[in-house]
């Protein structure tokens, strides 16, 4: 039996195109015995850390990826091989952010050129096609073709024609030789081996091989209601009304190995293809960490020096002579040496730093800016002697490990509540300490 690996696959974090969550797509790819699973969202890598919870639960490879689409309708699927890869996507789509209003993404062809070092692109063909001296219908509009994309009509920007799109696959080939491929797409139409041959003709005369996807928006045939009606509150149509702009069929759900390749009979290395990528990509999010800033630490120390500095004297604060004869008290001076080594084992200190260096701007201000640590941070003696909390460990039995542990693999959690009517104030210096390159205002998806 064959091998298939799905590298085209939109989840519900693609808002108002996906109709499945990603771990309901990565569970079904799974149950379907595929080798792996590609997540690759519109412009975005918002839904693969489900989908890496959940493949971490299962016998899967997933692959992280995005979906480019540039204004002029250009699409992409583009995984990165390896870490740096994946930092240089991760750039290009904030960079496209910045560039456009809220909810949209602005990327010209060019920009991705610009991060083609170790990426791996499938390209997706337009609706209509030149292929020498042949025309074809390479895919439906309806499977979100810009030209019925309501987020771009009325809009000054110019659509790329399909003549161009030979050119662009070149460009990709040659920017990324050996790693840009040609999706293929079975859409259950009569004219499906000649389309299909065409595209492998057109793939191999650009150095883009064709290879077998499904371009799945859900994970099982019964979602493809909910992604009608998605469809048409995107573009604000009935579903009476929405004609070609609803799928024709229900064929864009996952399937099975022997489905894959009883429909790509013809095209067996095609199906080949599709493994043969995701074995090649090595990148995954368990590889990355969270990395701190520097600008807290002053030259000359080490980030643990300055933190240990900082808590000894502000621990001679916080444990007067006239309240503490004896000095800090023996309890708290042992305490405050088992959570600096903790801190120290597991290279905290730079974000115990940050956020000391946010709580002292605002209180540095000659009309101070109030703000108070809170939830598990007032369980540690450091905190408090930074003066992050207010919460005196030397009168309370709080457990320290409820704020770290070792075992947990995760930093601490450190929420600091500034007065809201300043908190502009604070933000503003963030960007300024900081850059505005490396600082930003993040939200939370709550389930």
């Amino acid at each position: 039996m064959s091998a298939y690996a799905e590298l085209a696959v939109t989840t519900n974090f693609s808002f108002l195109r996906g109709a499945s969550h990603p771990q309901e797509l990565v569970a079904r790819a799974d149950e379907l015995g595929l080798t792996a699973i590609g997540i690759a969202d519109r412009n975005s890598f918002a839904g693969v850390v489900r989908a890496h919870d959940e493949a971490k639960k299962r016998n899967i490879k997933l692959l992280v990826g995005t979906r480019l689409v540039t204004v002029d309708g250009f699409e992409v699927i583009t995984y990165p091989a390896d870490r740096a890869a994946y930092g240089r996507l991760c750039r290009l789509i904030t960079t496209g952010n910045l560039k456009a209003k809220k909810s949209e993404c602005h990327l010209s062809f060019e920009d991705i050129l610009t991060v083609a070092e170790g990426q791996i692109f499938i390209a997706l063909p337009p609706s209509m096609l030149s292929c020498g001296m042949d025309w074809i219908s390479a895919r439906p509009r309806a499977s979100g073709d810009p030209v019925l994309d309501s987020r771009f009509r009325g809009s000054e920007r110019r659509e790329s024609t399909p003549s161009e799109f030979p050119s662009r696959l070149v460009a990709l080939a040659e920017a990324a030789p050996g790693r840009t491929f040609l999706a293929g797409v079975h859409y259950h139409r009569g004219d499906e081996p000649r389309r299909l041959g065409l595209l492998a003709e057109l793939g191999a005369r650009c150095g883009a091989p064709l290879v077998a996807v499904n371009d799945a928006f859900y994970h099982a045939p019964e979602r493809r209601p909910l992604l009608d009606v998605l469809t048409c509150i995107r573009e604000k149509c009935t579903i009476a009304a929405a004609g070609l702009r609803l799928s024709s069929n229900a064929e864009r759900h996952l399937k099975s190995v022997s489905e894959m390749a009883r429909l790509f009979a013809a095209f067996p290395d095609a199906i080949a293809r599709s493994v043969a990528i995701a074995r090649s990509c090595n990148f995954s999010l368990g590889e990355l960490k969270y990395e701190y800033p520097d600008e807290p630490v002053p030259p000359g120390k080490t980030a643990q020096q300055h933190l240990e500095d900082l808590t000894w004297a502000g621990a001679q604060d916080r444990y007067p002579k006239d309240k503490y004869p004896t000095g800090i008290p023996d309890d708290i001076t042992k305490r405050l040496k088992d959570e600096l080594a903790l801190i120290g084992k597991l290279d905290y200190a730079r974000y115990f730093l940050t956020v000391h260096d946010l709580v002292s701007f605002a209180r540095s201000q000659e009309k101070e800016i109030l703000c108070q640590g809170r939830g598990s941070a007032a369980n540690s003696a450091v905190c408090f002697c930074l003066g992050i909390t207010s919460v005196n460990p030397d009168k309370s039995n709080l457990l320290f490990a409820r704020f770290i542990s070792e075992n947990r693999g995760e930093p601490p959690d450190i929420d600091v509540d500034f007065e809201h009517e300043r908190r502009e104030e604070v933000i503003q210096y963030i960007y300024r300490r900081y850059g505005r390159h490396r600082a930003a205002i993040c939200a939370t998806v709550a389930q």
